[in-house]
């Protein structure tokens, strides 16, 4: 005949309104009290075993970075390479006792875990739970007029905070400075350190912009964050940051990725709004130059044969008038009604110089068979 182990519930921590109590004892207090000790007890094990989880995770960090220097030691010719390597295998050699010493306490840890009784709240878990609420349908998408109102009010109102958490360096400080003020967890602040970063790298603060690129990718994390938990922004930024540092190394490496594939973004688009100002620069200044016919003087002048540019860098008319005789009269006057209408040429200019008097009216009197080349090039055309 088979029988019945029943030993198994002789670990199990009855329910507290099981035991008897003497009647002048307010019953429901005491279990009250009774049940917040246990649970204080269970949440400090828990605790002390995260402590351990956490300790144990970072002395294998420091293991495997002490491992890696003492492999590049190892590889080195150098006596200081030698040297070095001494201390590094002892310092190897320490952590992996330390290591040893974090797994054994630990793994106690989990054991007595296990042994102990069972209660209340550690018989049963929740396995399914949902609840249903009829949420208010989103109001309509917002207009880019609507957006870039938004944004510049905000930016109108915080845009000394934002430029000060943008200046920040250190994980805690930017989570402190963003729990007093929640209302810069907001896609309004991601855009604005966006543009700060590009007008840095166009004022050529390299590493200003480098700092501000960092903190840009950690509002943007936030927000990712936010859309991938469906809460608001300012709820689950202190999940980001408890993250980030806990040394998860695969997390770390997709924000430096992310992180540096935006400084080349902000970069390149530096690199584009830079240019298009240049030219722009460029297109003022030559409309600037622009002749009484619609020529800048500066093509013109390049355009010119070597002895023509002569001639204008000496102010020289004579010897213009030398070169006008010798080139063939065709082009001569190509020439010199280019240069007439792109202004590098003034017809019927004056000396303002007293002095200069004499020697303008003869400069006057040269322009004049100039000009009558020119003109006599119009009537032909007519006649043609």
């Amino acid at each position: 005949m088979s029988r019945i182990d029943y030993s198994v519930w002789d670990h199990i921590e009855v329910s507290d309104d099981e035991d008897d109590t003497h009647p002048n004892i307010d019953t429901p207090s005491l279990f009250r009290w009774r049940h917040q000790a246990r649970v204080d007890r269970m949440d400090e094990y828990q605790k002390k075993g995260e402590d351990m989880e956490k300790a144990l995770n970072e002395s294998r960090r420091k293991l495997s970075d002490a491992q890696k220097k003492t492999r590049e030691l190892a590889s080195s010719a150098t006596d200081d390479a030698k040297a070095e390597l001494t201390k590094a295998q002892a310092e190897e050699k320490k952590l992996k006792k330390e290591e040893r010493e974090l797994e054994k306490k630990f793994d106690d840890h989990q054991r007595e875990e296990k042994k102990m009784p069972w209660n209340v709240d550690t018989l049963s878990k929740e396995g399914f739970s949902k609840s249903v609420v009829n949420a208010k349908p989103d109001p309509s998408e917002e207009t880019e007029e609507e957006k870039e109102h938004k944004h510049k009010t905000f930016v109108e109102k915080y845009e000394k905070e934002i430029k000060h958490f943008g200046m920040m360096h250190r994980w805690d400080d930017s989570q402190k400075y963003l729990s007093d003020r929640s209302h810069l967890v907001c896609e309004e602040t991601a855009n604005y350190l966006v543009i700060m970063c590009i007008d840095l790298e166009v004022e050529e603060k390299h590493a200003l912009m480098e700092q501000v690129a960092h903190q840009t990718i950690v509002m943007q994390f936030i927000l990712e964050l936010a859309k991938s938990l469906k809460v608001d922004p300012r709820g689950c930024f202190r999940q980001f940051f408890a993250k980030i540092k806990t040394a998860d190394q695969q997390y770390q490496d997709a924000f430096n990725d992310e992180l540096e594939s935006f400084k080349g973004r902000v970069r390149g688009r530096a690199k584009i709004r830079i240019e298009k100002a240049m030219k722009e620069y460029e297109e003022e200044e030559r409309q600037k130059r622009i002749g009484p016919g619609g020529l800048d003087p500066v093509e013109v002048y390049e355009a010119l044969p070597e002895e023509m540019q002569k001639c204008f860098d000496d102010k020289n008319i004579e010897m213009l008038q030398e070169v006008i005789s010798k080139m063939d009269p065709t082009e001569a006057k190509v020439h010199m009604k280019a240069c007439i209408e792109s202004g590098l040429w003034v017809p019927n200019s004056r000396t303002d110089d007293a002095e200069d008097k004499e020697e303008g009216k003869e400069e006057d009197g040269t322009y004049e068979e100039l000009k009558s080349e020119v003109e006599k090039e119009k009537v032909d055309e007519k006649k043609e």
